[in-house]
């Protein structure tokens, strides 16, 4: 039985995400849930949410390529992103740049690229890509500005909608589903 996007998801934007090759994620916001935790010796810590993790390694494994790209300098990112088997790249000075160079070394245009963002720094790419994506509780500037917001918010599942979307607008669902058991 084919799967269809989720609910909820725009069916204007079904074709536009069976197109996407590229899946760009903004780390802190998207990925987590934007808190910053210290220790005493000022030690950096952030949780990722297994789901999330899952549903960037299934992109990966069916033919989108899924990258992180964050603005801080962030070991917990690069940690996350070596966990995973994906490519992250960290202190990204100017996003947009970064996709377009992702665009170039990958040979798609930005209109097979989607990108998840919570915040001003993830502008720029959100106004450019085929699919602009943020978090339920992204800052509503951003949330004005981008073609889908998914009911969960960063660091909670957000991801892994957009990563169940993609999947199931190119038809993948049920080859995901047969790899465990279905």
């Amino acid at each position: 039985m084919p799967y269809s996007p989720l609910p909820g998801f725009p069916s204007h934007l079904h074709a536009i995400a069976g197109r996407i090759r590229l899946a760009c994620f903004d780390v802190d916001g998207t990925l987590t849930d934007g808190r910053l935790y210290y220790d005493r010796e000022g030690n950096e810590s952030k949780a990722y949410y297994v789901q999330d993790g899952l549903g960037l390694k299934l992109l990966q494994q069916h033919g989108i390529h899924p990258v992180l790209i964050t603005a801080r300098n962030s070991l917990s990112a690069q940690k996350r992103g070596a966990d995973l088997g994906i490519d992250t790249q960290i202190a990204v000075g100017d996003k947009l740049a970064s996709v377009r160079a992702l665009c170039d070394t990958h040979g798609i245009g930005l209109d097979q690229v989607a990108f998840m963002g919570d915040d001003l720094p993830d502008l720029g790419p959100l106004c450019a890509v085929g699919l602009a994506v943020a978090p339920a509780d992204a800052h509503p500037w951003i949330a004005e500005r981008v073609h889908w917001q998914t009911r969960s918010n960063g660091g909670r599942g957000a991801a892994r909608e957009l990563c169940d979307v993609l999947l199931a607008a190119q038809g993948k669902v049920d080859a995901v589903l047969a790899r465990f058991g279905a």
